[in-house]
């Protein structure tokens, strides 16, 4: 028997202050030793003060009337709010018994933010871990996988080729001494997001603009994100969820199915926990944009200066965003001019991780450049953000346009084992609002088993 250090509920991630005072005060210490298991607590989108972790764009890069807020996934354990899928799925799998400490070596398919949260979870539980994920990702990925302990198993290609860790990892269950957390088809992932992500979202805009959201963009990778949207909509129900994918990889959009440079997104699939219903349009966003977008978010601050932000401003954005937070911030822009949002009114976003794992994309970037000058930046600046357009978006709102979606996810899950009788469940919001209530559930479970040997 093996002591598992269990972590937080549903409801102590969504509110930290209801953790027992004493083990809250301990995790918040603890950042500064990111291995000391009681960083599980620590699993939220709030700060030391309670806030919620987020910036308001300023005006002067976005170009629109619309507030644009983005939440701060940085600030959680490893450097990526992915670490809470990654956790909800192992402890639920815990209390379930299908997961034994000391017996299961756990799997986690990914293109690196979620291997890299199951990497760190598992360190801090103590398991041990394989990553299986493309060859072709940024170096800084690998390494943070590595550090904290987890083996990599590496499969040909890029962000597009995700298939291939599916098939890979659906080979290694094969061994009845693994299990998967596997983030593009486990609902635990969905359940984090509409619960902690969604709740935390409707608490980020209290006292901006009208205090509601007009408009959320995420671009899936697993989709779980998007699961923030369902919860916003209960309480927003004007709200437009929008899905972002790169341009170069259209899947969802019209079946396309090209390489691209957005690290984390944009699989070459409808996930089996992407709830389609809840889906009001499709935005496409340049790969090459978003790469770039980062280069002058992150190196240029006194470019951003000269189009009017105040220079402390344009500094504090630094080292807050990932190549595919630019994607997302660019959908933020494009969507806000499509719907003709106003001032009063709130687009949210998400800012999944950090720039501490795109060095060696923007050195990349500067390899394949000719120029990356002062008068280079500035045209970038001006064509990704001022001048972002309305093109390549999709009204998903109808049935007609949703049935394409529902198809696809047909065709990426039947040859997994799924059949057509549970993916037909997943047309009916009943589904999702029952697999969400099993939260409760699970709160009482990790309550009882807190501590204990299982």
């Amino acid at each position: 028997m093996s002591i598992v250090p269990f972590g937080p509920t549903y409801d102590e991630m969504l509110h930290p202050d209801h953790i027992e005072k004493t083990i809250r005060n301990k995790a918040l210490h603890a950042k500064k030793d990111e291995l000391d298991p009681i960083n599980l607590f620590n699993i939220n989108w709030k700060n030391e003060k309670g806030e919620i972790n987020k910036i308001i764009l300023p005006k002067e890069i976005t170009g629109v009337d619309a507030n644009i807020i983005v939440m701060l996934g940085a600030y959680f354990p490893s450097g990526s709010h992915k670490v809470g899928p990654a956790y909800s799925t192992l402890i639920e799998g815990c209390v379930d018994k299908e997961i034994i400490p000391g017996k299961h070596t756990i799997l986690g398919p990914s293109t690196g933010n979620f291997g890299i949260g199951v990497s760190y979870i598992c360190n801090l539980m103590k398991f041990d871990s394989i990553v299986i994920m493309p060859d072709n990702m940024s170096k800084e990925r690998y390494d943070r996988i590595q550090k904290y302990g987890a083996k990599l198993d590496l499969t040909p290609g890029t962000e597009s080729d995700v298939i291939l860790t599916l098939e890979r990892t659906y080979e290694l269950k094969k061994n009845p001494n693994y299990r998967s957390l596997a983030q593009f088809e486990l609902l635990p992932n969905y359940r984090f997001h509409r619960h902690v992500t969604g709740n935390s979202a409707i608490e980020a805009v209290k006292g901006i603009g009208n205090s509601r959201i007009a408009c959320f963009t995420s671009a899936p990778g697993s989709a779980g994100t998007l699961g923030a949207g369902d919860q916003i909509k209960l309480a927003f129900p004007e709200a437009k969820i929008v899905a972002l994918e790169p341009y170069e990889c259209s899947t969802l959009m019209n079946g396309g199915r090209g390489q691209h440079r957005i690290e984390g997104i944009g699989d070459k699939m409808c996930t089996l926990i992407h709830n389609v219903l809840t889906t009001d349009f499709i935005c496409l966003i340049k790969d090459e944009e978003s790469v770039r977008g980062l280069k002058v978010i992150q190196d240029a601050p006194h470019v951003l200066h000269e189009f009017g932000v105040p220079l402390l401003q344009a500094k504090a954005l630094k080292d807050l965003f990932g190549v595919s937070t630019i994607c997302n911030i660019i959908g933020a822009i494009k969507m806000a001019k499509y719907l003709h949002l106003g001032a009063n009114d709130n687009v949210l976003t998400i800012a999944t991780d950090g720039f501490d794992r795109y060095h060696s994309v923007i050195e990349d970037l500067e390899r394949r450049e000719l120029e990356t000058q002062d008068f280079v930046l500035k045209r970038w600046f001006k064509d990704i953000f001022l001048n972002a357009d309305t093109n390549h978006i999709d009204d998903l709102r109808t049935m007609e346009k949703k049935e394409r979606l529902f198809k696809q996810k047909e065709l990426d899950w039947l040859k997994f084992g799924y059949s057509i009788h549970y993916l037909n469940q997943m047309r009916h919001m009943e589904f999702w609002d029952n697999e969400y209530k099993k939260i409760e559930s699970y709160d009482k479970l990790i309550i009882e088993k807190r501590g204990k040997k299982i």
